[in-house]
């Protein structure tokens, strides 16, 4: 009788081994992921390598690179609506830098046809006008291209004082928040360098302004003052027309204060 339990002990055993086994294999599988969702994507022109200012864009220069189309701005250029891109892009020049990597976007660029370089740059009405500046009278070469300044004109006046020794020296701000095109040839900072020393700086003036400065490079010493880059979209200076009236109108923080200026 023991001998009939133990046999039926034994096959019990045996029988749920057996069974724990074939469960063990079947949960070796690993469940099956769901798929991805996939997201709309947009071929986007960029720039392949960096673009520096003033430079003659190629097709080495761009590529196209995969973009979600939900963040893809519609100043973009995308494959599917302009697949020649790169061909009508090929030899404009940058009005601004590109980082390699950014998209190319056609307001920072422009069409020389023929044109130097400061001539493609300059925005529509405006002039480029160069006078002289050292170390002294130009921040302490610490004014870079792309910066904006003051004009500051210093003048020398007789004394009205009979008792006095030496000249009144008269500065007054001649411009103000102009744009530094370049300093002597080079419109850019080259080599990360934080300042350049040089004898010619080139200014971007709107032509009352440009007849005011040659004016002005009789009447006495033109120093420029550097701004914060906080200050680039403060209104310049409102100039009169020299010619008839000999003066300047600076508008500074909304007080206005007429000059009068040597010819």
């Amino acid at each position: 009788m023991n001998r009939a339990r133990i046999i039926v002990l034994t096959i019990a055993l045996g029988a749920g081994g057996v069974a724990a086994y074939l469960a063990s294999g079947s949960d070796s599988k690993p469940p099956v992921a769901a798929p991805a969702a996939q997201l709309p994507t947009v071929d986007v022109l960029v720039a392949k390598a960096d673009i520096n200012l003033g430079q003659r864009v190629t097709p080495e220069d761009m590529t196209w690179q995969t973009w979600p189309a939900a963040t893809a701005s519609k100043s973009f250029i995308r494959r599917n609506e302009r697949p020649d891109a790169t061909k009508e892009i090929t030899g404009s020049i940058a009005r601004s830098p590109f980082i390699a990597g950014e998209p190319i976007r056609e307001p920072k660029l422009i069409k020389a046809d023929g044109s130097g370089f400061m001539a493609a740059i300059l925005p529509q009405g405006m002039r480029a006008v160069s006078t002289e500046i050292s170390a002294e009278t130009g921040a302490g070469g610490f004014i870079l291209p792309n910066d904006r300044v003051d004009v500051i004109l210093t003048r020398h006046e007789k004394n009205p004082d009979p008792k006095a020794t030496g000249d009144l020296i008269v500065p007054s701000i001649l411009l103000s928040n102009v744009r530094v095109l370049a300093i002597d040839q080079a419109p850019k900072e080259k080599d990360g360098q934080n300042s350049v020393i040089g004898k010619t700086v080139t200014l971007e003036l709107k032509p009352e302004q440009a007849t005011l400065l040659a004016g002005a490079r009789q009447a006495g010493t033109l120093s420029l003052a550097l701004r914060s880059i906080a200050d680039v979209n403060q209104v310049a200076v409102a100039v009169d027309d020299l010619r008839r009236t000999g003066t300047i109108n600076v508008v500074r923080y909304g007080v206005s204060n007429h000059t009068a200026v040597e010819k």
